[in-house]
């Protein structure tokens, strides 16, 4: 024995690594399941270590500013700049291509829109609630105005950490927004006094009935014992994959996770792709109405928009019974936060100007756009952006990959590894360990604030008091040379209905403002 450690204890740094060196390379050899490595012993690990780092190699220093997806280089440094209140500004002109196919341009005002003597705007830049009340149309017991036209969309505590839906509510509350939950429920993290719109799906997590159905009677305990709760809404389909149902891994369900869903530790959790609550439009409608009457909320769906026959169903019911949903988020087939197979991220269901624009005309023609309030969601959390949507019919615009950048997030891509480097889209708690809840609050707040800032003044630009009035007739997108630019009446093949605006005064004196219900 101390023959062979005396010998051991003679062989040269470099004689160690090159006994390292021939272990991987027997290992290689002999193991079957990877060609590369079995091919080229040691050599071919070299391949897979720059093919994991690609993704950072091609985003930080191949990519131009201009190039990148899903977010580009230029739009992910103005969010950083907006939420951290640095100079977001671009000098020597845009280096966009504004003659690229589907450019926006918005027809600015020959006078803007001059700001009258304590208008709410003299006092507060970045005031710019929601134009339409939530549940008034329908006579919802606690109707609700959104104090800000932007939002933070539906993203689950369990897809996000601890530290990063904390960080998000705190923000809201600061600027004034609300915070969907997303469908794995109503966490502690989401009640940090920012207002909620509860969100569920086929798993009914957080409102969940031992047999995996919806259990009313869990829904009215949750709204009675958390009334920052403002909305809930019924999750149809994500643009990530819709009609796809997804699995939590049992592997994955912490016993936080699983008082906060409703399931049992260490057993997969399946979200199937259907509705155990309902099976048709009908019954859909009832259990909108059922859910409203309880809870005295409003009620809206969000889905992913591609066939039209069921909802044109649910514009007629609508007429007929004067039932239905409060408010329609409407998800862009871009895809979003949710992990999803390639095959449904790039070809299922319509893009948001595509599905939006084909949702709202039916509406519209049944005489309904007057008495729903439509949320935008998809990629819409730039100001230009933002003013296309409201001119196509938006109410409200929810964001999620642009708030999680706003705390963080580098856009690495691999949200469905468990390794977010930012710590944001991860349950490791040494990783969530690098994110400060206070600044990271105060950034998304901050984000918010410039975006509605930077709104409110491309608003006054085109000649408008509230982005409320902007027209399609607004707004040109490009379909070539300008002679065959058009504006988004002519391109989507419908006028907007007005909507009803009688002064930013009269928003900001609004009882149900943020939910505050004043005089109530």
């Amino acid at each position: 024995m101390d023959t062979i450690l005396d010998f051991l204890g003679n062989i040269a740094w470099w004689g160690w690594i090159l006994i390292i060196f021939a272990v991987i390379a027997i290992r290689d050899i002999i193991q079957r399941r990877h060609t590369i490595s079995h091919n080229f012993p040691v050599v071919g690990h070299i391949r897979y270590m720059l093919e994991s780092i690609g993704p950072e190699m091609r985003q930080y220093f191949v990519a131009n500013n201009r190039e990148e997806l899903p977010f580009n280089r230029i739009e992910r440094s103005w969010i950083y700049a907006s939420a951290k209140k640095e100079n977001n500004y671009e000098g020597f002109g845009t280096n966009r291509d504004i003659y690229t196919h589907q450019h926006i341009f918005i027809n600015n005002a020959m006078m803007p829109y001059k700001l009258p003597d304590n208008h709410p705007n003299t006092k507060d830049k970045t005031f710019l609630p929601c134009a339409k009340v939530i549940g008034a149309y329908h006579n919802r017991k606690k109707p609700y105005r959104p104090a800000s036209i932007i939002n933070v969309s539906a993203m689950s505590f369990g897809s996000l950490s601890a530290k990063a839906v904390e960080s998000l509510n705190k923000g809201v509350k600061i600027a004034g927004a609300y915070h969907n939950t997303g469908e794995g429920g109503l966490s502690p993290y989401h009640s940090h006094g920012g207002d909620v719109v509860f969100h569920f799906g086929t798993g009914y997590f957080g409102v969940r009935a031992k047999d995996g159905g919806f259990s009313m009677e869990k829904m009215i305990a949750l709204v009675e014992k958390n009334p920052f709760i403002r909305a809930i809404e019924v999750k149809l389909s994500q643009g990530a994959k819709p009609g796809k149902g997804g699995v939590l891994p049992g592997a994955k369900i912490t016993p936080e996770i699983a008082e906060i869903r409703g399931v049992e530790i260490g057993k997969d959790v399946l979200s199937p792709p259907n509705h155990k609550a309902f099976s048709n439009v009908p019954e859909m409608v009832d259990f909108i109405e059922d859910i409203a009457m309880a809870t005295g909320l409003p009620v809206g769906i969000k889905a992913a928009i591609g066939k039209l026959e069921q909802w044109e169903e649910l514009a007629d019911i609508m007429v007929k019974t004067g039932k239905g949903p409060d408010f329609i988020t409407v998800d862009g087939g871009e895809g979003g936060t949710g992990a999803a197979p390639p095959s449904f991220a790039d070809h299922v269901s319509l893009p948001w100007v595509y599905g939006f624009s084909d949702l709202y005309r039916l509406f519209q023609q049944k005489g309904l756009s007057e008495h729903l309030v439509f949320i935008g969601s998809g990629k819409l959390g730039f100001p230009a952006k933002a003013a296309m949507a409201f001119s196509m019919g938006v109410d409200c615009i929810n964001v999620a990959r642009e708030a999680m950048m706003s705390i963080g997030c580098i856009q690495a891509q691999i949200c469905h590894t468990n390794r977010c480097p930012a710590g944001v889209a991860t349950q490791s708690k040494w990783l969530q360990n690098g994110i400060n809840v206070p600044l990271k609050s105060d950034r998304l707040a901050q984000y918010f604030k410039t975006f509605r800032k930077e709104f409110i003044e491309i608003t006054h630009a085109a000649g408008y008091e509230h982005p409320c009035q902007f027209q399609m007739s607004d707004i040109e997108i490009n379909l070539g040379d300008h002679k065959i630019s058009t504006e988004l009446d002519n391109t989507y093949a419908y006028k907007k209905t007005p909507v009803p605006f009688n002064g930013m005064q009269e928003l900001y004196d609004c009882q149900y403002l943020g939910g505050q219900n004043k005089g109530y």
